[in-house]
């Protein structure tokens, strides 16, 4: 359960960062709207006021449109709006003012303190009400703290809401207007980033790190299956190389061979080793009749021919298909011969001997 809680409590940081972060770009281009009578005013911020931030400055707003309830608004209120930030101002008669004096010292507690206290400041129930609250040291007693309490009932909240969309708006915060009396600032009472806000996208993020660690899970499964299997066939191809090594040295052995007639012995001894005599024998049969040798080496299992050919690249396919060779590849570049026809080549392949003895042939 300690993993759970600290696990959702990190996603609600990381959700507050986003709503943050968005808030601090969109707040560039914020739009203030109010309502008088019938009608909203929408105000465009100056860039001197940073109304999210710090309501408590004071600015000077250009009015963009006064538009009827009910009625849409204008072609450049809605493209501001686009990728501004949407402030709604409640009027003083939704809102409920409480105030509380408590100890300077007791500043960093004040959320809390507040929340303690909302139900019996609030008219409405804790579960209806939507708060906010700023605190300025008391005239009279640095020592205390003058605190500010807003209220508003959830049901104008949304009621707000509802009426800016329908004239094509998105309210992002809800705030209070400024206090004239006392000369205090704005209040937020409800933001986008909060209650069911949040919790979305404390979802939708929970949702993406679940979906990034099942996908690491599966590819590294897939890397350890993989790994198993090439281990796997490297075993058994070990293990039919060693089979046919020992099959080789059975054959070449002296009781072996002993047993076995002289017209056997030697069909054994051209089956099981390199001998020049079956490697001249398989060249004379697979080279072609425009191509000749001029150079061979046999060296333990790996031959070296040098010759002249007028298409040495169609050598490698009939040796490779001899069934005494393997490996088969260029040495060394294939250059033109002095005739200006024949290119020389450099071929190297590895001698395989077949495994087994062959039969006595008539």
């Amino acid at each position: 359960m300690q993993i759970v809680a600290i696990l959702q409590r990190w996603l609600d940081i990381l959700a507050s960062v986003f709503f943050t972060c968005r808030e601090m770009w969109r707040a560039r281009r914020a739009l203030i709207v109010s309502r008088s009578a019938e009608e909203f005013i929408v105000r465009k911020a100056e860039p001197q006021r940073d109304a999210i931030v710090s309501p408590h400055q004071p600015s000077a707003d250009t009015v963009l449109a006064a538009v009827p309830v009910g009625t849409e608004a204008p072609a450049h209120v809605l493209r501001s709006a686009r990728n501004g930030f949407v402030i709604f101002e409640l009027g003083p008669e939704d809102v409920a003012v409480r105030r509380l004096n408590i100890p300077a010292p007791a500043r960093e507690f004040l959320p809390g303190i507040v929340r303690n206290q909302i139900e019996r400041l609030s008219p409405w129930n804790f579960d209806q009400v939507a708060y906010g609250f700023d605190a300025v040291p008391n005239a009279d007693d640095p020592a205390n703290l003058d605190v500010r309490v807003s209220i508003a009932s959830r049901r104008v909240i949304d009621a707000a809401r509802n009426d800016v969309a329908a004239i094509g708006l998105t309210v992002d915060r809800i705030v209070t207007g400024p206090d004239e009396a006392s000369g205090a600032g704005a209040v937020t009472l409800w933001s986008e980033g909060t209650r069911e806000d949040a919790v979305r996208v404390r979802n939708r993020i929970g949702g993406g790190l679940a979906a990034v660690a099942a996908v690491s899970v599966a590819l590294s499964a897939w890397a350890v299956m993989s790994a198993q299997s090439l281990r796997e066939e490297n075993d058994a191809v070990e293990a039919r190389s060693k089979t046919v090594q020992r099959q080789i040295a059975a054959a070449r052995s002296p009781q072996a061979l002993a047993s076995l007639s002289p017209q056997q012995r030697l069909w054994t001894a051209r089956d099981t080793s390199p001998a020049a005599v079956v490697l001249l024998e398989t060249l004379s049969r697979t080279l072609p009749d425009a191509a000749y040798l001029t150079e061979l080496r046999l060296e333990n299992a790996t031959v070296r021919m040098v010759g002249l050919a007028k298409d040495a690249p169609s050598l490698i396919a009939p040796l490779e298909q001899s069934g005494q060779l393997a490996d088969v590849r260029f040495a060394a570049p294939t250059t033109r011969d002095a005739d200006g026809v024949s290119f020389r080549f450099h071929i190297e392949a590895r001698v395989e001997p077949k495994p087994a003895a062959a039969e006595a042939k008539p």
